[in-house]
């Protein structure tokens, strides 16, 4: 084995050496040391611990690197070497250097003729540069030297700065600054200019500037100019602007502080020198500022509600504005959710992504005015995550969770939930899922007590002022150890089973599956007779919940009791419970029967109690069977269906109200005793009889109106009478305001079973109640109103036909049918008077023909012969042949006069038209055959479509 020494420095060697280090370059310091064990390396800075900020150990700390070092790097670092043996250091001083930089460069220049001016050149560097000035690449010093460059009157070198005074056109030339030191120079070159020149303005020599009164405003006028220019701005050609508001800058702008309305209008700017001048004009409108006067605020909303940010705003309307939103610095794109009006921004329906910093922002072409707000949305909280089971115990175990995001809502508590089904996962059976227990929000961790025997799954839901939030996914499988049983069976019962007198049923409810506490359970059952010094009977069953003692005496009480039991032990006993062995049918019946009190609908019944030891069995009831015999109305059918009312015993003289009986009738009554099983035989009968009392509700009212002014009532007695009817009671009102609202009463005899009365008016409605009574009193009134009775069947007898539709439509009809039978009659009669002209001697007509002239009126005879159509008696049948005659001699003295057709013909038998026209064609008319046509029997009334024929 090597042998232990102390550390010794192999690079760098002794304990002191110094490094030069380059501003904004890079520094390797390096310290290697040997020694057994091999040393350990640490490095410290004026002995004090280093500020490792831009620096790096390398090479297990061997190797120090700076990187861009600067001037605060400089100073001493101790590299420590140690081992067991000891330690050693080693002081490398750091010195920092640096080539020359500019602090201020030297700038180009240019003057006019006799002005002053200076060019500067600053320069610093490690150690401090030398300033040397150069004019064309000739140097320049203040004394003389046979290199120099020719002095030139006027100026001067001042160190690092070089004056001129008086400047003439010659003094113009290119000057050099040039900073060195030992690590390196740095040079850079500036101009001198010297010229004449008019004033210039470089702006358009007219413009237009808008501002917003409020706002400092600036009125540029750019100029330039040898020997530099004098500047002057007026407004209104009033004079030099000036004043606290008002500022002339080295550039020629004029700035307005604190714009206002009247200081709009025109405002000029003149430069000026020696050689000559120069002007422009500005125009300055000043426009009312955008105000928001009614700005967003922070908006706290429930998620899936309605967020609204108002922005109303004030401004010139002479300019154009534009108002935008914007989410977080975004333009906001707007939809079906997203909406925007003249004044607000509505958000509906809103999301947790809807949170943000919501800016309105109103742009015109001056200036640009924006207002903020923070909508913030409060939701159910996140589900918890990381379900943890730890801890765990027979009965309890450790649930860790990580809470979930609140959303802006404090958690008010946790909701812990279990199921016992396998397949109760976080989507399958979430009905599956029971409630444990609930803890206060501020909890993460919480001991859970469970039941044994029991496989639990575990999920988390977190509450806040929202609501609760989704399930947690859940825990794994956790199965508790099992115990005895802790819990009693409960409901136990004992009694008769069956149809059986000699035995006893024990039963009660089995425990939960989660009340086992551990596998094979069961129940053991334990049972003695009440008040005897006998031994307990035990019997254990794992199947049933319920088991059968057999071989008891009838109604006997026992004791009994039963304690769960399974793999580990048994559970703790219930308390002791009376149960009673099986029940026989009584042996006896109730003595003494007998009724009391005896109204219209209820009685009071009597009876003495059964012993006990006749009951054989516990006693349930007193049953009372009672009838309808028959009513005391000789005509009234009943129904004589049983009813049956239970009593309780409850004294020595037992009694009970009877209800629901009919009035008026005869009874028949019977009472029996029951235990819980059978009923025992029945007492004697009693018969007894109600007394009257008021009747039903009489049945089919009814409200008519066979008549317009009139009402009729009928309806039928009661279904009912409970006595008998002395009569009927009608009362009516009617329902219309203006009539008031007396109610007439009318008594109508119990024979009577209709009612009329005569209405006011044909719009009047009446309210009618009917009640029957007897000489108790009055019955149930049946109440009714009368419909509305303003049919059209009898408005329409009031009105005036003429003015109905009926009527003008049967009018129209008639005139129409008229209008046709007169074309008919004009058509048929045209077609008529194309009449042949026949020889007089033809056409005989006795005795009337006149074969002179041979004249004959058509038309006269067509009125005739529609005259001797209308019927006639046998003896005016004789008499209208005389007139006939008469008639026709008439015809014949105007024919005379009024035809003169035939003249013409010379006695020719020449057919004529009615207009004198020759229709070529010669007929003959027999004088039979004429007086045929004329003259037919009575008993044949000539048609008048045979005169036409004949016309």
């Amino acid at each position: 084995m090597a042998a232990h020494t102390a550390p010794k420095f192999l690079k760098p060697r002794g304990t002191t050496s110094t490094s030069i280090a380059m501003l904004g370059e890079e520094l390797i310091l390096e310290c290697f040391a040997a020694g057994v064990p091999a040393p350990s390396i640490k490095w410290t800075k004026d002995w004090v611990e280093m500020s490792m900020t831009g620096k790096k150990l390398e090479n297990f700390n061997k190797t120090l690197r700076i990187k861009n070092v600067s001037m605060d790097d400089g100073g001493d670092y101790i590299c420590t070497a140690s081992n067991r043996m000891g330690s050693l250091d080693h002081v490398i001083t750091v010195r920092v250097k640096s080539v020359p930089f500019w602090m201020e460069k030297p700038e180009s220049l240019v003057l006019s003729r006799d002005d002053s001016g200076s060019i500067v050149c600053r320069a610093d560097g490690i150690p401090r540069p030398q300033i040397q000035w150069l004019v064309n690449g000739e140097p320049i010093s203040d004394t003389p030297n046979i290199l120099d460059a020719p002095k030139s009157p006027g100026r001067q070198v001042s160190g690092d700065t070089l004056t001129f005074g008086a400047v003439v056109p010659d003094s113009a030339a290119v000057f050099q600054c040039n900073a060195s030191n030992q690590y390196g120079y740095i040079m850079a070159n500036a101009f001198l200019a010297v010229m004449d020149m008019k004033p210039r303005l470089l702006v358009p020599r007219e413009e237009l500037i808008k501002t917003t009164e409020g706002n400092n405003t600036h009125l540029d006028c750019p100029y330039f100019g040898s020997p530099k220019p004098d500047l002057r701005w007026s407004k209104g050609g009033l004079g030099t602007l000036e004043g606290s508001r008002h500022r002339i800058l080295p550039n020629g702008t004029l700035e307005i502080r604190n714009t206002k309305l009247q200081d709009q209008g025109s405002y000029v700017c003149v430069a000026s020198n020696v050689i000559g001048r120069d002007e422009k004009e500005v125009q300055l409108e000043v426009k009312e500022p955008i105000k928001i006067v009614r700005a967003p605020h922070n908006t706290i909303v429930i998620r899936g509600s309605l967020a609204r940010f108002d922005c109303k705003i004030k401004f010139d309307s002479t300019l154009d504005v534009t108002v935008t939103w914007l989410k977080d610095k975004k333009f906001l794109i707007l939809g079906r959710r997203m909406t925007k009006d003249e004044d607000s921004l509505s958000i509906a329906d809103v999301y947790r992504r809807d949170e943000g910093i919501y800016t309105c922002r109103i742009k015109s072409e001056l200036e640009e005015v924006t207002a903020s707000a923070k909508l913030t949305v409060m939701d159910r909280p996140d589900p918890p995550s990381d379900l943890e089971i730890s801890d765990p115990s027979e009965r309890s175990v450790r649930l860790t969770w990580v809470p979930g995001l609140s959303n802006h809502s404090p958690i008010k508590e946790y909701l812990v939930q279990y199921t016992e089904d396998l397949l109760a996962d976080y989507w399958l059976l979430p009905s599956g899922w029971k409630n444990l227990s609930s803890y206060p929000g501020s909890l993460n961790s919480v001991i859970l007590q469970l039941t044994p025997f029991v496989e639990y799954r575990f999920r988390v839901i977190a509450v806040n002022g929202i609501g609760p939030s989704k399930p947690s996914w859940p825990s794994e499988y956790y199965q508790t150890g099992g115990a005895v049983p802790d819990a009693i069976p409960r409901n136990i019962q004992g009694m008769g089973s069956g149809v059986f007198r000699n035995n006893m049923e024990i039963s009660w409810e089995p425990l939960e599956y989660r009340e086992w506490n551990g596998p094979k359970l069961g129940y053991m059952v334990w049972w003695r007779r009440r008040d005897s010094r006998e031994e307990w009977k035990n019997y254990t069953t794992y199947w049933w919940c319920s088991c059968i003692i057999y071989d008891t005496d009838t109604f006997t009480p026992y004791e009994i009791k039963v304690q769960a039991v399974n793999f580990f032990g048994s559970g703790p006993e219930s308390p002791v419970v009376i149960g009673y062995s099986g029940e026989d049918r009584p042996v006896a019946a109730p003595s003494d029967l007998s009724v009391s009190d005896i109204e219209s609908t209820k009685l009071i019944v009597h009876w003495d109690p059964v012993a006990r030891a006749d009951i054989m069995g516990e006693i349930k009831e007193y049953k009372v069977y009672y009838w309808r015999e028959s009513s005391r109305l000789p005509w009234h059918i009943v129904s004589r269906r049983i009813k049956t009312r239970s009593f309780k015993a409850n004294g020595p003289r037992l009694s009970g109200t009877l209800t629901d009986l009919v009035p008026y009738s005869n009874y028949r009554m019977y009472i029996v005793v029951a235990n819980n099983r059978f009923e025992g035989p029945p007492s004697n009968t009693i018969e007894f009889q109600t007394p009257e009392g008021v009747p039903s509700i009489p049945r089919s009212f009814r409200i008519m109106h066979r008549h317009y002014d009139t009402i009729y009532l009928d309806w039928e007695e009661p279904a009912e009478p409970n006595g008998i009817l002395t009569g009927y009671i009608l009362k009516y009102q009617t329902l219309n305001i203006t009539l008031g609202d007396r109610i007439l009463v009318e008594y109508i005899p119990p024979n009577i079973t209709y009612f009329s009365l005569r209405r006011f008016d044909r719009y009047t409605r009446y309210k009618f109640s009917l009640a029957a009574q007897t000489e108790t009193g009055v019955g149930e009134a049946f109440t009714e109103e009368s419909p509305h009775f303003t049919t059209e069947e009898y408005t329409r007898d009031q009105v005036d036909i003429v003015t109905q539709g009926w009527f003008i439509g049967l009018m129209c009809a008639v005139a129409l049918l008229v209008l046709i039978m007169l074309i008919v009659f004009f058509i048929k009669r045209s077609r008529g008077g194309k009449y042949a002209v026949r020889d007089k001697k033809d056409f005989a007509l006795e005795p009337v023909d006149d074969r002179e002239n041979g004249t004959f009126d058509y038309r006269s005879l067509e009125r005739i012969t529609r005259v001797s159509t209308m019927p006639y008696t046998r003896r005016e049948e004789e008499g209208r042949q005389g007139r006939s005659q008469g008639v026709i001699e008439h015809i014949d003295r105007r024919t005379n006069s009024d035809d003169s057709l035939m003249e013409y013909c010379e006695g020719e038998e020449i057919e004529f038209n009615e207009d004198g026209s020759f229709i070529g064609e010669y007929t003959g008319v027999s004088k039979r055959n004429m007086d045929r046509s004329l003259y037919q029997d009575s008993s044949e009334p000539t048609s008048p479509v045979a005169i036409y024929s004949f016309a």
